[in-house]
């Protein structure tokens, strides 16, 4: 399997898990309830597995979460045209999402400055930081632009977006490291496995 082809079958699953999640599938459908979204890890692990498609592959994401958007507030029966998101504050989103796309692309660069070596603790402590940075600079432009800009908030105040912030940020912090996680566990594996094959058919 070439590069491009395992480029691809990863796209195809970090676009799926990023739609599906962002759709608020019903616990009917998944029988385990509803889903946490996984927008922001999939922007992160998009950066990060997709480094060399980004000019592309960025915006093909951004278009799935705006799709996934338009479905939910549609099914609630408002009209997306004529809702916040098709204002200013919506398309803060750009930029937030793109700060967890860049995390994702500091950490491939480092990785990859490793040779791979997925047991070095500096790659894994480059990973938290990044990740950390990451969500810190998403949710200050998504959550202050609908704070800020949007009129969602009739008496806005550096406390009460303070507190806004604080309230959200460990919920928003917790998922994205839930699936980052669990794609490194999984990356681990993959190439555990890989080089096993490998020594396996090393001519000895």
């Amino acid at each position: 399997m070439n590069t491009t082809t395992q480029r691809a079958i990863v796209f195809t699953l970090i676009a799926s898990l990023l739609l599906a999640t962002r759709l608020n599938l019903p616990a009917s459908l998944t029988h385990l309830g509803p889903i946490p979204d996984a927008s922001w890890a999939a922007f992160f692990l998009g950066g990060f597995y997709l480094r060399g498609w980004t000019r592309w592959a960025f915006p093909v994401f951004m278009a799935l979460a705006v799709l996934a958007d338009y479905v939910v507030i549609s099914g609630q029966g408002m009209d997306f045209f004529a809702h916040y998101c098709m204002s200013a504050a919506y398309w803060f989103l750009i930029p937030a999402y793109f700060a967890l796309w860049f995390g994702g692309l500091l950490v491939r660069r480092y990785y990859a400055s490793t040779e791979g070596a997925e047991s070095n603790g500096k790659v894994l402590a480059v990973l938290a930081a990044s990740l950390f940075g990451s969500v810190v600079l998403c949710h200050l432009l998504s959550q202050g632009s609908f704070y800020w800009i949007s009129d969602s908030v009739a008496d806005p105040s550096f406390a009460g977006w303070w507190k806004n912030y604080s309230d959200w940020f460990v919920p928003y912090l917790r998922t994205t490291a839930i699936y980052a996680g669990l794609a490194v566990i999984v990356h681990v594996g993959v190439t555990q496995a890989a080089r096993l094959r490998a020594r396996a058919k090393a001519p000895r």
